[in-house]
């Protein structure tokens, strides 16, 4: 076993299909990003446009639960609406103020984060912990209890422990059997074309009973992966570091630690504006110039981040015009 992002890409490219039983939504949007990236392109000679050939499409089957809610999700690359089609309808991950965890816990999930990340550093220093560890596990679920007795919160157990710092969403065994049934049957009729696969949504919802809803998700223009790319607008008074904390926010693009590159309309000698890793120090200044000084209204950004393994992610951006007063 190994983390997916340490398999290439012709590891990924010997496959008729590919399910994705994955555990977060980063994880779902590195493999849909590997499995458009798979991808080549044909040139209509009347129009001129690019089109999928079909041979390199290799299909997708997503499937994933939630307590009794799950859904299955048939994805053609380049073809269909992918998985970062559709990102911005998934909430961002909501954090809990450290204040709180600190200063006035109001739930056992509270007493858990303050014996994991503000104790835990202290009893342990700069040795990183297993979250996998049992002894680790019980010594935050000890340490949980003694805070959450302090506040009268009541609780706390240790598969809660368990669940808190591995943001664990507790599984129902009759969802999890439905929805690999459902993802078996959809396979099964990728590769044998003897009915016809969903198209390309279903959701099971049983917490209100047998229903299962379909319907169709579409492709964005405007994503990361498969389409043209993004517009954002912005001031050209605002810093590269402002605008590097604008896309961190954009819904659509939720990256994580970019770099940036003018495919056009640079203003400096060096297309280059900001570049994480060993070569961070020579780009850091340019965090501090208002964007006016380094790139031209309308410019397309080229960027990379890990979270996303296409090649690179375009993005084209609009100087926001002043109101007059």
């Amino acid at each position: 076993f190994c983390p997916i992002q340490d398999k290439a890409a012709d590891w990924y490219r010997q496959f008729q299909v590919i399910v994705m039983g994955l555990d977060s939504i980063e994880a779902r949007r590195w493999l849909n990003a590997m499995a458009c990236s798979l991808v080549t392109f044909e040139v209509d000679m009347e129009t001129g446009q690019r089109k999928p050939d079909l041979t390199s499409v290799i299909p997708l089957v997503d499937g994933g639960t939630e307590g009794f809610s799950g859904h299955v999700r048939v994805m053609y690359p380049c073809v269909s609406g992918c998985f970062e089609c559709t990102l911005n309808l998934f909430p961002p991950q909501q954090a809990v103020p450290l204040c709180t965890i600190a200063e006035t816990p109001r739930n056992a999930a509270h007493c858990i984060l303050y014996a994991h990340l503000i104790e835990a550093p202290k009893q342990f220093g700069d040795e990183k912990q297993d979250k996998d560890d049992p002894a680790y596990q019980q010594w935050v679920f000890q340490r949980a209890e003694e805070r959450a007795a302090q506040f009268n919160i009541p609780g706390v157990t240790l598969m809660h422990t368990q669940g808190v710092i591995k943001n664990i969403i507790p599984a129902i065994a009759s969802t999890n059997a439905i929805v690999a049934a459902a993802c078996a049957n959809e396979v099964f009729k990728v590769l044998t074309n003897c009915a016809a696969y969903v198209n390309n949504n279903l959701m099971y919802i049983g917490g209100q009973g047998v229903y299962a809803p379909t319907f169709r998700y579409e492709r964005s223009p405007e994503c990361i992966v498969c389409g043209a790319g993004v517009q954002v607008e912005i001031a050209s008074s605002a810093t590269l570091t402002q605008l590097l904390e604008q896309l961190a926010a954009d819904p659509r693009l939720r990256l994580k630690t970019p770099s940036l590159r003018c495919e056009a309309g640079a203003l400096q000698d060096d297309p280059t504006l900001y570049m994480r890793g060993v070569l961070e120090a020579e780009y850091r200044p340019n965090l501090d110039k208002p964007l006016s000084q380094l790139f031209a209204d309308g410019s397309v950004l080229l960027v990379t981040d890990p979270s996303v393994p296409s090649p690179c992610i375009k993005v084209a951006v609009k100087f926001a015009s002043l109101a007059l007063s």
